[in-house]
Formats: C-alpha cells, sequence, structure tokens
C-alpha cells in the first residue's frame, strides 16, 4: 500500500493525518495549524482488552517539552493500533500561536476526523487490497 493523506478542516483550523503503510505497522504524521512540528511521538500497540473480546491497545507518548501535543499522539496511536490491529506510530504537531480555547478544541476535532478518515480508508483497502503490479 502507498502512503495517503487525509485532510479535515480548513484555513488555520486544517489537519491532516499522513500515513505510511508498513509491512507490520504504520508511520503517522498528524499536522496542522500554522506551524508544523514535533510536538509529541506515541506508539501504540494493539493488546486483547480487558473489558471483553474486542482489541484495544497500550500506548507509550514521549512530548517535547512545553507541547501538548501528546493529547492528539496518544489517541491517535491508541486508535489506530486497536482497529488496524498492528503497530502504530503517530508524530503530532499541531499549533496555532496564542490559540483560543475554542481554537484548541477545533483543532484536536479536527484531528480526530482526520485519524478516523485515515482508519477508515486503510480497514476498506485490507478488505479489498488491489493487485501489486
Amino acid at each position: 500500500m502507498q502512503s495517503f493523506t487525509y485532510i479535515a478542516g480548513k484555513g488555520r483550523y486544517r489537519v491532516f493525518c499522513r500515513v505510511y503503510p508498513l509491512m507490520e505497522g504504520y508511520i503517522a504524521f498528524l499536522m496542522g495549524g500554522t506551524k508544523y512540528h514535533v510536538g509529541a511521538v506515541a506508539l501504540g500497540l494493539p493488546r486483547p482488552s480487558l473489558k471483553g473480546d474486542k482489541t484495544s491497545a497500550t500506548t507509550s507518548v514521549l512530548a517535547v517539552l512545553g507541547h501538548k501535543d501528546d493529547e492528539l499522539a496518544r489517541p491517535a496511536a491508541a486508535q489506530m493500533a486497536a482497529r488496524l490491529q498492528m503497530p502504530a506510530v503517530v508524530v503530532a504537531g499541531v499549533h496555532i500561536d496564542k490559540a483560543a480555547p475554542a481554537e484548541l478544541a477545533l483543532l484536536a476535532a479536527n484531528g480526530r476526523r482526520a485519524v478516523a478518515g485515515v482508519i477508515k480508508v486503510l480497514l476498506r483497502r485490507l478488505k479489498n487490497p488491489k493487485p501489486v503490479k
């Protein structure tokens, strides 16, 4: 599978998730706002759920001092790992200077939408793989 990008939002509230499918996992870049950067990195590892027969994920995070991008990276890596049942690394960097709380909430919502879109596309591709040329 080739890499692709899913975009949510417009203008300074635009967030994109570019994913690189690997043989045994995924690497995703979750970037947006007005300054793309490395703010946090999260690794999600799928595991059996503690609440039943579903798949969940254990997530480890490293955040750059003073950044809150771990709040985007952690759930994104956990969702990708659990839903796709493969390890997932998410590098997050979303920023707007002097953002108001409502702007931060909009960026976070767009980040969740971008990740959900990536997962949806990947699940569809896994069910209907294209032949290799």
